[in-house]
């Protein structure tokens, strides 16, 4: 009798491949999700396994490992601020400023309907090193008027009167450099476009907050050192009567 000519196999299991393309303006992410859909429609047997390969399989890999990513990149900067000013607070003053930056990011692409890409997520973890480095610029210069006997709020205030100009600087500068891909300019320009957009949006939200916020956490979390400190010694320490 008539059979194939031949059994494709995967993993000692018989398999069929059903490629498929994506039409125009259709992201891989809602493909995979519609497929995933039509499968639960279907009702496929238990004794039916599906999964993805080629390029949809590596987007899901690359989408699973975003999340761990962006905690891995926070943790690591967290661990080497800490050791750069050796205190376990002003890391996280320094810190403050990504998550506005990153609810800009995922603004700005929510609004010219693009996706979180594997790109978009790129320009998310260099936005973490241009938004850093404000607050750096402004926690440097007020923890070296701190220790060379400033108040607080002095120390923060004068910080920001120096370091206003390197902010903006330095901050139009990437800006302006991330507005070309942003536009969408040149050849494969949408592979790079959500890299810009990233960018471009993230800086414009944690440029007006940086300013404002980082300042206010910097007092706030200098205060709770110093109640912390303040507690401590102010602990009764237990005496015990001496042994005859």
């Amino acid at each position: 009798r008539s059979g194939p000519l031949n059994v494709s196999h995967q993993g000692q299991l018989p398999a069929v491949a059903i490629g498929f393309n994506t039409p125009p303006g259709v992201a891989l992410g809602d493909a995979v999700a519609a497929i995933r859909a039509a499968e639960q429609e279907m009702g496929l047997p238990p004794s039916v396994v599906t999964g993805f390969t080629g390029a949809a399989q590596s987007f899901q890999e690359a989408v699973a490992g975003q999340g761990l990513l962006v905690l891995a990149a926070v943790l690591i900067m967290y661990v080497v601020l800490g050791v750069l000013y050796e205190s376990l607070i002003h890391p996280l003053t320094i810190l403050s400023g990504l998550p506005a930056a990153a609810m800009g990011a995922c603004a700005t692409l929510w609004l010219c309907g693009l996706d979180l890409s594997v790109i978009a997520v790129i320009g998310v973890l260099l936005l973490i090193g241009l938004v850093k480095k404000n607050a750096i610029m402004i926690v440097d210069v007020a923890l070296q008027r701190q220790r060379a006997g400033s108040p607080a709020f002095t120390a923060v205030r004068e910080a920001c009167l120096v370091r206003f100009r390197p902010i903006m600087m330095t901050t139009l500068a990437a800006g302006a450099g991330a507005v070309p891909l942003a536009l969408g300019w040149g050849a494969a320009a949408e592979l790079r476009q959500p890299l810009g957009l990233a960018v471009v949006g993230g800086l414009a939200v944690s440029q007006v907050l940086t300013l404002f916020v980082t300042p206010v956490l910097y007092l706030g979390f200098d205060g709770l050192a110093r109640r912390f400190t303040s507690r401590r010694r102010q602990a009764p320490a237990a005496v015990g009567a001496p042994a005859e």
